[in-house]
């Protein structure tokens, strides 16, 4: 039974985590609107979604140590893999954030996680009605 509950949210589950993560992205990209040679990143939603449902992750690989006691590290950024934004206006110090086009993914993005919360709500009280002795 719990089994059939986690696949019928699992899905809902991995586009929120993804657009958490596109979320602090996003935000960073704001947050470095004034930063000189600053390079305005996001994440394919639609490619790193496929990906988590068919089980394809970022797998990022483990960075080289030279020494047994470095401790461990990923260059694994998130479930999504980032990428450079193109270029929609010329900066003079570099920077390739257009707060215009980061306020409207942020807000279209925060509007998608909400719907996302929204659905896995209903589909979590549904799923108590039906269980729900005498209904």
């Amino acid at each position: 039974m719990v089994s059939k509950l986690d696949n019928a949210l699992s899905f809902q589950h991995q586009a929120l985590s993804l657009r958490a993560n596109r979320q602090q992205v996003l935000a960073a990209n704001i947050a470095n609107s004034d930063t000189p040679n600053y390079k305005a990143r996001d994440i394919d939603f639609a490619a790193a979604l496929k990906n988590a449902v068919a089980g394809r992750g970022n797998g990022g690989l483990e960075m080289a140590r030279s020494s047994g006691r470095h401790l461990a590290g990923s260059s694994d950024v998130g479930p999504g893999t980032l990428m450079y934004r193109k270029e929609t206006q010329a900066s003079a110090d570099g920077n390739t954030v257009n707060m215009d086009v980061e306020r409207s993914q942020f807000s279209e993005n925060a509007i998608q996680y909400e719907a996302g919360v929204t659905f896995i709500t209903h589909q979590l009280r549904m799923m108590s009605a039906a269980i729900q002795p005498g209904q």
